[in-house]
């Protein structure tokens, strides 16, 4: 069931160890408690992202927003 509220965009990072990733996402604003918005239903796509990035697959990571890919010193 989907929390009823304001419906906002924001930029989360993923982090790997190779590269990062700029990901937007849709947060809500819960009207019962409008102090801090919620991930939902961002997390599972956050999690996948995770995971692409754990495993370095920057093709696959491209699809859901900008990579920035560690150089080697």
């Amino acid at each position: 069931m989907a929390v009823p509220g304001k419906r906002i965009r924001a930029i989360k990072w993923i982090a790997g160890d190779r590269c990062a990733v700029r990901v937007e996402v849709e947060e809500v604003v819960p009207d019962f408690d409008p102090s801090e918005p919620v991930l939902e239903p961002a997390v599972e796509l956050l999690d996948e992202v995770q995971r692409l990035a754990n495993e370095g697959k920057l093709d696959e990571l491209a699809r859901y927003g900008d990579v920035y890919v560690r150089r080697s010193a």
